[in-house]
Protein backbone atom coordinates (compact mmCIF):
# COMPACT_ATOMS: atom_id res chain seq x y z
CA UNK A 1 0.00 0.00 0.00
CA UNK A 2 1.20 3.47 -1.18
CA UNK A 3 1.80 6.43 1.63
CA UNK A 4 -1.33 8.88 2.27
CA UNK A 5 -1.09 11.81 -0.12
CA UNK A 6 -0.57 14.91 1.71
CA UNK A 7 -1.86 18.54 1.78
CA UNK A 8 1.54 19.85 -0.21
CA UNK A 9 1.16 16.52 -2.23
CA UNK A 10 -2.07 16.99 -3.22
CA UNK A 11 -1.36 20.89 -3.88
CA UNK A 12 1.56 19.91 -6.30
CA UNK A 13 -0.85 18.03 -8.38
CA UNK A 14 -3.20 20.35 -8.91
CA UNK A 15 -0.50 22.66 -9.76
CA UNK A 16 0.73 20.61 -12.23
CA UNK A 17 -2.52 19.73 -13.06
CA UNK A 18 -4.04 22.89 -13.92
CA UNK A 19 -0.85 24.75 -14.79
CA UNK A 20 -0.74 26.99 -12.03
CA UNK A 21 2.22 28.25 -9.53
CA UNK A 22 1.94 25.60 -6.64
CA UNK A 23 1.35 29.03 -4.14
CA UNK A 24 -1.99 29.76 -6.12
CA UNK A 25 -2.74 25.55 -6.02
CA UNK A 26 -2.19 26.00 -2.57
CA UNK A 27 -4.61 29.14 -2.04
CA UNK A 28 -7.05 27.19 -4.56
CA UNK A 29 -7.31 24.17 -2.27
CA UNK A 30 -7.11 26.05 0.46
CA UNK A 31 -10.72 28.08 -0.63
CA UNK A 32 -12.86 24.43 -1.79
CA UNK A 33 -12.04 23.64 1.91
CA UNK A 34 -12.85 26.31 3.77
CA UNK A 35 -16.28 26.43 1.37
CA UNK A 36 -17.06 23.06 2.50
CA UNK A 37 -16.36 23.53 5.98
CA UNK A 38 -18.75 26.69 6.07
CA UNK A 39 -21.95 24.85 4.14
CA UNK A 40 -20.72 22.09 6.76
CA UNK A 41 -20.93 24.38 9.96
CA UNK A 42 -24.75 25.72 8.81
CA UNK A 43 -26.14 21.98 8.46
CA UNK A 44 -25.90 22.01 4.26
CA UNK A 45 -25.16 19.07 2.27
CA UNK A 46 -21.83 19.28 -0.19
CA UNK A 47 -22.76 17.57 -3.11
CA UNK A 48 -20.10 17.12 -5.72
CA UNK A 49 -21.72 14.84 -8.85
CA UNK A 50 -19.93 12.29 -9.65
CA UNK A 51 -17.28 12.43 -6.56
CA UNK A 52 -19.93 12.00 -3.81
CA UNK A 53 -21.17 13.79 -1.14
CA UNK A 54 -20.11 15.89 2.64
CA UNK A 55 -23.05 15.72 5.12
CA UNK A 56 -23.29 15.74 9.09
CA UNK A 57 -24.85 13.72 11.21
CA UNK A 58 -26.10 13.99 14.69
CA UNK A 59 -25.89 11.63 17.37
CA UNK A 60 -28.19 11.67 20.26
CA UNK A 61 -27.05 11.70 24.04
CA UNK A 62 -27.43 8.51 25.47
CA UNK A 63 -25.85 6.45 28.08
CA UNK A 64 -23.13 3.95 28.04
CA UNK A 65 -21.25 1.73 29.99
CA UNK A 66 -17.28 1.87 30.77
CA UNK A 67 -15.96 -1.53 29.89
CA UNK A 68 -13.49 -2.00 32.36
CA UNK A 69 -15.17 -0.96 35.26
CA UNK A 70 -18.99 -1.64 33.97
CA UNK A 71 -19.99 1.50 35.32
CA UNK A 72 -22.57 3.47 33.31
CA UNK A 73 -21.23 6.69 31.75
CA UNK A 74 -23.04 9.52 29.84
CA UNK A 75 -22.11 9.56 26.75
CA UNK A 76 -22.51 13.49 25.15
CA UNK A 77 -24.62 14.28 21.91
CA UNK A 78 -22.57 14.94 18.65
CA UNK A 79 -22.06 15.97 15.39
CA UNK A 80 -19.87 14.38 12.71
CA UNK A 81 -19.27 14.58 9.52
CA UNK A 82 -19.44 12.01 6.88
CA UNK A 83 -18.71 11.59 3.44
CA UNK A 84 -20.38 9.37 0.82
CA UNK A 85 -19.02 8.68 -2.25
CA UNK A 86 -20.45 8.73 -5.46
CA UNK A 87 -20.72 5.96 -8.36
CA UNK A 88 -18.02 7.39 -10.59
CA UNK A 89 -15.43 7.60 -7.68
CA UNK A 90 -16.89 4.16 -6.51
CA UNK A 91 -15.98 2.95 -10.43
CA UNK A 92 -13.39 4.46 -10.58
CA UNK A 93 -11.68 2.61 -7.31
CA UNK A 94 -13.57 -0.57 -7.69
Amino acid sequence: MDKPLNKQELVALVADDVDLPKAKAGEVVDAVFTAIENALKKNQEVRLVGFGSFVTAHRKATKGRNPRTGEEIDIPESTSVRFKPGKTLKDAVS
